[in-house]
């Protein structure tokens, strides 16, 4: 296996040199620079650099400035701070702006060697976890969603084809059943994608702040507004505005937003001309708002004009046989991001999944999950790391899944990624977070050969 390159900065030759020789005869591939001009000229030929070494003086500048622009502009990379002349203050700078480590020059070589790979692992570790989730956010958007149970399939294809249609979506559901990723999943496959998408939790603002959050205001137009603001409706023009939470907004903000519906234009606070805006809306709701309508809790016109295509996203507990398909993605998820190996989930683990009423929904999937990824000592995911709670739920008595309906689940997951990486054997297998020796056999015993 190829390792990764290296950067050094540092203007002594001889050092540099010898640095170099002793990595190379490690397997590193190294590259040079002796300014920190040169060192960034170097950054921007050879993307593959996953760590610098770099001195703290350098003739144009010094490490801890490098690191700076480094850290602002490259996250991922890494970057191990040297000097001649080690002082905490300079340490203890560089290891607040992100430094991996400060050494001083002269150390051993295998205590320099043992930093290195250290600082290595994290790196390639984050570079993974940025690899995934930009896996995770395909072309289309709804590959992200991930459900085969037939309650999530007929809602996944009814957004796809709400999708393509500029028309306003009202996406109802308990809070925890993935109503955001549904509208990102929209808003990605529509003609709009590309263009802004811009969420609001409705709930999360008072009334006053939320309309001067979506409309925006004129400098002056109260105490405290020095300059002009654009609010969220600007900030979405040509893209989709996502309004979660929409039955907490405040009835007299609702009637503003219904003209905002109905004619795209808006009055910012302290403005006196109109603003125009080419937005398209989707909203949120764990509320049934035509109760709320009926109650006169929500505007019935305003119901009316945002439900133009309604989705009911189902509960957990109403698509279960999903369970272990989406336990096993995050379970190598998070264990990617704490550099774990688990392979698999234990049948016990899976089978008290299947007993638990999950009224957080697939939210509280997540975290049970990560929990159980962070206490995990071994390459399974076993029952003891669940919190009690779920061990003593009994509301749902139908836990007798059959391993078949597992096995098929986990055959359609290995199926999915498949088709993601276009057969590309080794990339599944990262991908699930297995061995490439597990994949071949899960596949030749589910005939996917």
């Amino acid at each position: 296996m190829t390792k990764p390159s290296l950067l050094i900065i540092d203007d002594e030759v001889k050092l540099r040199s010898l640095l170099t020789r002793i990595l190379e005869l490690e397997g590193y591939t190294i590259w040079q620079a002796s300014t920190v001009r040169q060192g960034l000229q170097e950054l921007e030929k050879h993307t593959d650099v996953l760590l610098i070494l770099t001195d703290v003086r350098l003739p144009d500048g010094d490490g801890i400035d490098l690191l700076q622009k480094v850290k602002s502009k490259y996250p991922e990379i890494e970057v191990i701070v040297m000097t001649a002349y080690g002082t905490i203050s300079d340490g203890v700078k560089a290891m607040k702006l992100g430094a991996f480590d400060y050494i001083t020059k002269g150390d051993q070589d295998e205590q320099m060697l043992l930093t290195i790979e250290k600082a290595l692992e994290k790196a390639q570790l984050r570079k993974k976890v940025s690899e995934l989730e930009s896996k995770m956010n395909t072309q289309s958007g709804f590959e992200t969603i991930i459900g085969y149970a037939p309650a999530i399939t007929n809602v996944i294809n009814m957004a796809r084809r709400v999708a393509a249609a500029d028309t306003s979506v009202l996406l109802e559901g308990e809070t925890g059943t993935g109503k955001e990723l549904f509208a990102q999943a929209i808003h990605q496959a529509s003609t709009r994608k590309g263009k802004p998408f811009v969420a609001v939790n409705c709930s999360a603002f008072p009334k006053d702040l939320l309309e001067s959050e979506m409309f925006g205001y004129r400098k002056g137009a109260f105490s405290g507004a020095v300059s002009d603001k654009k609010g969220l409706f600007e900030e979405a023009d040509t893209g989709t505005l996502f309004l979660d939470e929409i039955g907490e907004m405040h009835t007299d903000l609702q009637s503003k937003l219904l003209r905002v519906l109905e004619t795209q234009t808006f009055t910012k606070l302290g403005d006196t001309k109109p603003t125009k805006v080419n937005v398209r809306i989707v909203a949120a709701t764990n509320r049934d708002l035509n109760k709320e309508a009926e109650k006169e809790h929500f505007r019935l016109d305003l119901y009316y004009r945002l439900s133009v295509f309604k989705i009911q996203i189902p509960a957990l507990r109403e698509r279960k046989d999903d369970i272990p398909a989406l336990a096993l993605h995050f379970c190598q998820y998070y264990a990617l991001k704490t550099n774990k190996r688990i392979d698999s989930l234990a049948p016990d683990f899976i089978k008290q999944l299947l007993g638990y009423n999950w009224k957080g929904n697939i939210r509280e999937l997540k975290n049970i999950i990560e929990r159980a990824v962070i206490l995990c000592d071994s390459d399974q995911l076993t029952a003891d790391l669940l919190p009690i709670e779920i061990l003593s739920d009994k509301t749902d008595k139908a836990i007798n899944h059959s391993e078949t309906s597992i096995s098929a689940i986990e055959k359609i997951h290995i199926q999915k990624i498949l088709s993601v990486t276009g057969g590309n054997k080794p990339e599944a297998a990262n991908l699930l977070g297995i061995g490439l020796t597990t994949l071949y056999r899960k596949m030749h015993e589910y005939g996917l050969e």
